[in-house]
């Protein structure tokens, strides 16, 4: 039997960087699974939609399909956009939504890897706080995660990890990208960090880079890290196994 089609669901964005850094990411995923057919889709913005992918699948005759949320948490869009896009689709298709990215251990691999990448060294690490900036979102779920992953990565030595928002949306009383920088500076740590927890560039990222102006080093976006294609295929074989398994593959 087939593998089903992985179908990647991006958000999408008027920023041409956003769809750039998602097709990079698609061939990485490619590169390391040959054999797996990988589609995009996107929600708003580019083309094509999901709706077109999966319309054009169900004309091909594809029958099973992994449709992957590339989100880092679980909110809105994950919780009611794409299960409201997928269940419009042909009703031949067999679709299992996988899990969002995060959180995952590779995910803080591939933070760090940015970070490195950006100028810091492993030496640097104790004397150093980092901003954990994510784009934010209104849902309380997504919001604990975000504190959750910062206090986890606080113990592999650290100087301190603060959690911080772009989005405007987030309720009130968690801090911005340039209130978390000054709360590491205020604490005395040597150098200051920030880590953008987002996967490709936007208007939020962009919020996160001007609220990084204080800090000492800014390391980039994760787009097509070698970690997060690993969590891709890693959330695909975890939704395609009880599809088959119902299929009796």
């Amino acid at each position: 039997m087939r593998r089903p089609v992985l179908l990647v669901v991006a958000h999408g964005s008027r920023d041409p960087r956003h769809a750039a850094t998602v097709h990079d990411l698609v061939r990485r995923v490619r590169a390391l699974r040959p054999g797996l057919r990988v589609e995009t889709g996107f929600l708003d913005f580019n083309v094509p939609s999901v709706g077109a992918v999966l319309t054009s699948l169900d004309a091909e005759g594809v029958r099973d399909v992994v449709a992957l949320p590339l989100l880092l948490t679980r909110a809105f869009h994950a919780k009611a956009d794409i299960p409201a896009v997928l269940a419009e689709a042909p009703p031949r298709l067999r679709i299992r939504q996988a899990d969002v990215l995060g959180p995952s251990p590779l995910l803080l691999a591939a933070l760090e890897r940015r970070l490195y990448e950006a100028g810091l060294t492993p030496a640097d690490t104790s004397s150093t706080g980092v901003v954990l900036a994510s784009a934010g979102s209104s849902d309380p779920e997504a919001i604990a995660v975000i504190a959750d992953i910062a206090r986890e990565w606080r113990h592999t030595g650290w100087c301190a990890v603060r959690p911080a928002f772009a989005s405007a949306v987030v309720p009130g009383g968690v801090p911005r990208t340039e209130d978390a920088v000054r709360e590491l500076r205020e604490l005395g740590c040597a150098r200051v960090a920030v880590a953008p927890y987002v996967l490709a560039p936007g208007r939020l990222p962009d919020r996160i880079v001007r609220g990084a102006a204080g800090a000492d080093v800014l390391a980039d976006v994760l787009g097509p890290s070698p970690e997060v294609a690993q969590v891709l295929l890693e959330r695909y074989d975890q939704a395609r196994t009880p599809l088959l398994t119902a299929l009796g593959a």
